[in-house]
């Protein structure tokens, strides 16, 4: 099954933005740990600032890709284009957040992108990709409508 994690905006400096927030590990280190842990899953990561190469990948892949890991950082509470790019493809898509979004400033409280993913998950750090790679290897892709 091939799943793209998708990280937004200030994502590269993860370990040294803000660690009592974020953690103390880069994503980067923690991928390894990742590919290991999900030996039938073939995960491809990419990142970016910019919303529009954010949009771009999700067209690029929302139609052939089995699942979408999306930390969309802080365009996840201000971008109608990227909530309507993940509303727009066929590929499921799991909202991950490192911190718990309930618990942060109002604005981060609400997700624009939410109502058009799979399920969200917020707050266990760099597990909650984990988590989010744990629903699509607990998937048959038969029933997700992909052929094997």
């Amino acid at each position: 099954m091939q799943i793209l994690l998708l990280n937004g905006p200030n994502l590269n400096l993860l370990g040294r933005r803000e660690p009592g927030i974020y953690g103390t590990r880069s994503f980067e280190d923690y991928l390894p740990e990742l590919i290991e842990a999900f030996p039938n899953l073939t995960l491809e990561h990419f990142q970016s600032n910019h919303e529009g190469q954010l949009i771009d990948k999700l067209h690029e892949v929302g139609f052939t890709y089995h699942g979408v890991v999306l930390n969309a950082g802080g365009y996840t509470h201000t971008s109608v284009a990227l909530a309507d790019a993940v509303a727009a493809i066929h590929t499921p898509v799991v909202e991950v957040h490192l911190s718990n979004l309930h618990a942060r400033e109002e604005f981060r409280q609400k997700s624009l992108l939410g109502r058009h993913c799979v399920g969200s998950i917020s707050g266990f750090k760099l597990d909650s990709y984990r988590l989010a790679l744990q629903y699509f290897d607990g998937l048959r892709p038969k029933r997700m409508g992909f052929k094997v």
